[in-house]
C-alpha cells in the first residue's frame, strides 16, 4: 500500500539556487512540451507520445546548457508528467493541460536515487538536505516530490510503499450516516453534531487589511511582493487550520465506525450560488470526504456515497412520508402521517446511514449494528426501490 509523508526541509543557500534552477527547467520543459504537441495535433491530427518528448532533450540541452544543470531524471519525469495530463483529459478527468506559470506553487519529483535517513534526505545533485522527520516512515521509498510554495517554503513529499497489500473493505461493526452542513460541519446518524469553525471568516478582516495595503503598492514593486507574500502567509494559515480541524474529525469519525456513508454532492455545481460560495468553500466538504475515503479504505474499512439527488432531507426515516418542498430555512418539521418532530439535519443523516446500508446489502432490507436499514411497512417509496421484488415485510 502506498502512503505518502509530506515534511519541511530546509536547503541551504546553494541547494535552494540549484532548486530555483530546477523548477525553472522543468517548468520551460513541461511547457514546451505542451505547446509542441498541440502544435503538432492542429497540424497532423495525431499528437507526440511522452517517449517523443523524452528524445527530445539530448538536442535541447545542447541548445539550451542551462537544462544540463537540474537533475536528467526530473526533466524526464516532467513528460510522464504531461503525458499522464493529456491522459486524464481524453478520459474526461480534468480540463486540457494548461502552461505552468512561475508565479504560483512550483514543484518537481525525483522517481530514483532518494535516501531518507536521520534528519536528512539525500537528493540526487542536491546532495543532503536537512528534513524534519515528524513521522517516522515504513517501508521503501518510492519518490520524492519537492515543491516551494507561494511564502518560500520548502516541503518534500515523501511516497513510501509499506509491502502490505490493501485491506478488503468489512462492513461487520457500527455504521454511520453523515449529513454535512454550514452551520455544523458534520451531523451523524447518532444524533452527534460537529461545529464549523470557519477559519476563513476568523481571519476574513486580516485578509482584507492586508489586501488594502497591497492595492496601494506600486506594480512592480519590491514592497508589492512583499506584500504579496504577507496575504499568501494568511490563506496558508487559514488552510492548515482547516486542514489540520477535517483530519482529526475525518481520524474520529473512522476510528469509532466501520461503515460510513456520506451524499455524493455536486460541490463544484453549489458554488455557483453567490450567496452560499464562501461558506462552502469555507466548509472543505470535498477535503472532508476524500480524508474520509482514504483512511477508512487504510483501515480496512467500508466508505460509500450515495446518489446527490436521494430525498435525505425531505424523508420521514420513520415511516418514509416524503414532503413534497422543504426549505432551507426550516430546521425542524413534524411528519404529517406519524406526527414525528424531526431535527432537519439528523434526519437526513439517518436517511443516509440506512440507504447506504440498503446499498449494501445489494437493495434488499437488511440489518446492520441490530438496527433495520428500511422500515417494515411498504410504502411507495419502498416498493421503488425493491427492483418489483416482493418484501417480505409487505
Amino acid at each position: 500500500m502506498l502512503k505518502a509523508y509530506r515534511y519541511r526541509i530546509y536547503p541551504n543557500p546553494e541547494q535552494s539556487l540549484l532548486l530555483t534552477k530546477s523548477f525553472g527547467s522543468v517548468r520551460w520543459f513541461y511547457n514546451y512540451g505542451l505547446e509542441l504537441t498541440s502544435n503538432t495535433y492542429q497540424e497532423t491530427g495525431k499528437g507526440l507520445s511522452r517517449n517523443d518528448i523524452i528524445k527530445l532533450l539530448p538536442q535541447l540541452k545542447k541548445e539550451y546548457e542551462w537544462l544540463k544543470e537540474p537533475p536528467s531524471q526530473i526533466l524526464q519525469q516532467a513528460a510522464l508528467d504531461l503525458s499522464s495530463a493529456f491522459l486524464n483529459f481524453f478520459e474526461g478527468r480534468a480540463r486540457y493541460p494548461r502552461f505552468k506559470n512561475k508565479h504560483t506553487k512550483q514543484s518537481i519529483r525525483f522517481p530514483q536515487g532518494c535516501h531518507l535517513t536521520g534528519s536528512y534526505l539525500s537528493l540526487p545533485k542536491l546532495k543532503k538536505v536537512y528534513c524534519r522527520v515528524s513521522r517516522v516512515p515504513i517501508g521503501t521509498l518510492k519518490s520524492v516530490t519537492v515543491s516551494l510554495t507561494v511564502t518560500g517554503e520548502y516541503y518534500a513529499a515523501c511516497l513510501y510503499d509499506d509491502g502490505q497489500e490493501k485491506l478488503n473493505p468489512s462492513s461487520e461493526g457500527k455504521a454511520i450516516g453523515i449529513d454535512v452542513g454550514l452551520a455544523h460541519l458534520a451531523i451523524t446518524s447518532d444524533g452527534s453534531k460537529h461545529g464549523n469553525p470557519q477559519y476563513y471568516r476568523q481571519y476574513e478582516k486580516k485578509l482584507s487589511i492586508h489586501q488594502k495595503r497591497l492595492s496601494r503598492k506600486q506594480k512592480g514593486s519590491s514592497n508589492r511582493n512583499k506584500a504579496k507574500i504577507v496575504i499568501a502567509k494568511v490563506h496558508n494559515k487559514i488552510s492548515r487550520c482547516r486542514a489540520d480541524f477535517l483530519h482529526k474529525l475525518s481520524r474520529k469519525l473512522v476510528d469509532e465506525n466501520q461503515v460510513i456513508v456520506v451524499e455524493n454532492l455536486a460541490i463544484k455545481g453549489m458554488v455557483r450560488n453567490h450567496k452560499l460560495a464562501k461558506s462552502i468553500s469555507d466548509a472543505g466538504w470535498g477535503m472532508f470526504c476524500t480524508m474520509l475515503k482514504y483512511k477508512a479504505e487504510w483501515e480496512g474499512k467500508t466508505y460509500l456515497e450515495i446518489d446527490r439527488f436521494f430525498p435525505s432531507s425531505k424523508t420521514c426515516h420513520v415511516c418514509l412520508n416524503q414532503v413534497s418542498n422543504l426549505p432551507l430555512n426550516i430546521r425542524e418539521w413534524t411528519c404529517g402521517k406519524c406526527k414525528t418532530h424531526h431535527d432537519r439535519d439528523t434526519n437526513a443523516a439517518i436517511n443516509i446511514r440506512e440507504e447506504g446500508l440498503r446499498i449494501l446489502a445489494g437493495g434488499h432490507l437488511a440489518t446492520a449494528s441490530g438496527e433495520r436499514v428500511r422500515p417494515s411497512k411498504g410504502t411507495a417509496f419502498t416498493r421503488r426501490f425493491s427492483m418489483n421484488e416482493e418484501s417480505p415485510c409487505m
